[in-house]
């Protein structure tokens, strides 16, 4: 193996690691960055309407699936993650939430001691470009575009309105002093176009001669010299060498991928390591434990006008083409146009613990399946969930998926929150709004009605929002695998930067929260090492 060196090793090229990339190489320092995946150069990518069809690509997905649910009737669920630059961000929906100010203090009362609302707040703000300009709560010089939706369907209309007329407030910001309401989520999209995290962050600054882009690079194991972290080791077309990191060693590699390679690494639960004869470096027993993620259920329902975005081939055609000339029309969609935030009777604060995502489409098996007709969805998930799951080891080899166990609905409380959110999911489709529009329910059906009906009903089809956080959170408590530094504890020259730092799962879609901490670490890095990172621009 031949060693090679710079100053950071940032293993993930996805929202996190993009940021990582763009930020220290700005401050002067020599960064590698790996990805496993390839480039982002499939066109659907880059056209958000293509959204549909990216479930179909295997090469850009690592295409998990969770062991059987116990509390999902044994089901193996499908979790579709990144593989390509961008990572998630480049084939996620593209709604742009934050969650509730108190999200993040709650953070703080669990041992994250600088993450409160007050602090992260100016790194949602330096991330952000938002198109309505700058407020308190947005920033208008960042790299990440946010913007409107320059198309909306005529049923993502109506389903605001129906949701008013059911009670709800109306909102024209979810990422405002208040989350709670319905109105239409913004995107990550500058002009039509998605802007994820490899298009907003690292293309731009590719031609940097201190910043070195590696795809098809597969992490193997982290490089260890006594308890110092000196690199990592990959696997490029079966020849395997080291790319060694003079300051640190930064994971990004997002919920899954960064607890597997510790795992891989000897570092996590000592048992469970060497019972796969890896070598222990750090008995750190919280490495892959406390996995949250959002559970969701859709309510399918027909629809008597043929308006939505259920496309035959030749209607994607002239879709894709009148996008490739204008830039406009159903190419630009989200899918997920319209949506909200409201509190259930369980809701213990005044947060909101329910979120709705309406789709002008039937959604049926994430996309993957195609029904006939015409249809629209309304997606309903659980915003605070007390089940929690695990990452663990399949085997000693990196090319092997580590085990994933969700953990969904092992405390009942979470399957009756989700409970009322299909009964209002059903309250907004049956408003007047609707009349004249709606078909059959498809999904759950007339037939299911009862609570326990319900109950079962989510047992049976239930799936992931695509939000899996906490396998290495952050801390000071003995199960905490980072400090507030997010330097992993016992170990130097190592840290970990994504979504898998969260001590909890925030109340909303976790992407641009995952771009705020590596915006918030990379200023962290470059007060620790000002002798490698020269000083940044302050966070504004």
């Amino acid at each position: 193996m031949r060693d090679e060196l710079c100053d950071f090793v940032i293993v993930g090229a996805g929202s996190a690691g993009c940021v990582l990339a763009s930020r220290l190489s700005e401050r002067g320092a020599r960064v590698v960055l790996l990805e496993a995946g390839p480039r982002d150069s499939n066109p659907l990518i880059h056209m958000p309407g293509g959204l549909a069809r990216l479930a179909h690509f295997t090469s850009i997905n690592w295409n998990y699936e969770t062991e059987p649910e116990p509390a999902l009737d044994m089901r193996r669920l499908y979790w579709p993650r990144g593989r390509v630059l961008g990572g998630c961000s480049s084939i996620n929906a593209m709604c742009y939430t934050r969650g509730a100010a108190a999200d993040y203090d709650e953070w703080v009362a669990l041992g994250a001691t600088g993450w409160s609302y007050a602090d992260v707040l100016p790194y949602f703000r330096l991330s952000e470009r938002q198109a309505r300009g700058p407020s308190p709560y947005h920033g208008a010089d960042g790299p990440l575009s946010v913007e409107d939706l320059r198309y909306r369907n005529p049923l993502s209309s109506l389903f605001v309105d129906a949701a008013v007329e059911a009670g709800f407030p109306r909102t024209a910001d979810f990422n405002g002093p208040d989350p709670d309401g319905f109105g239409f989520y913004q995107v990550t999209q500058l002009r039509g176009r998605r802007s994820s995290a490899a298009t907003a962050y690292l293309h731009p600054v590719r031609p940097r001669r201190n910043l070195d882009v590696r795809t098809g690079c597969h992490a193997v194991r982290i490089a260890f010299e006594g308890d110092r972290a000196v690199g990592v080791v990959v696997a490029t077309r079966g020849t395997e060498r080291v790319v060694r990191a003079d300051v640190e060693v930064i994971l990004a590699a997002g919920a899954i991928g960064s607890p597997h390679l510790l795992l891989l690494s000897g570092v996590g639960p000592a048992a469970d390591i060497e019972a796969h004869g890896i070598r222990v470096h750090a008995d750190l027993p919280g490495v892959g434990q406390n996995l949250q993620d959002h559970l969701d259920f859709t309510t399918l329902q027909e629809c008597r006008r043929p308006v939505t975005y259920d496309f035959g081939l030749l209607e994607e055609v002239a879709v894709a083409l009148r996008y490739l000339l204008t830039r406009s029309g159903p190419g630009v969609t989200n899918a997920a146009e319209a949506g909200g935030f409201a509190r259930s009777r369980f809701a213990s604060d005044a947060r909101p613990d329910l979120q709705f995502h309406f789709v002008p489409a039937q959604i049926d098996d994430h996309g993957r399946q195609r029904r006939a007709g015409h249809g629209y969805t309304l997606h309903a998930c659980h915003l605070r969930p007390r089940s929690r799951g695990r990452i663990t080891l399949r085997s000693a080899r990196s090319q092997d998926p580590p085990r994933i166990f969700a953990g969904y609905g092992s405390d009942p409380y979470d399957i009756g929150v989700l409970v009322e959110g299909v009964q209002r999911s059903r309250q907004i489709l049956n408003a007047t709004p609707f009349d004249g529009w709606r078909g059959r329910e498809v999904y759950p059906g007339d037939s299911v009605r009862t609570e326990s009906d319900i109950e079962a009903a989510i047992r049976r089809r239930a799936q992931t929002l695509y939000h899996p956080v906490g396998t290495c959170r952050m801390g000071t408590d003995a199960l905490a695998v980072t400090d507030p530094h997010l330097r992993v504890h016992g170990i130097r020259g190592l840290r970990v930067a994504d979504a898998s730092i969260m001590p909890r799962l925030i109340g909303g879609n976790t992407n641009a929260p995952t771009i705020m901490i590596a915006e918030r670490a990379a200023r962290l890095i470059a007060d620790e090492h000002d002798g490698a990172v020269r000083s940044g621009s302050e966070a504004r």
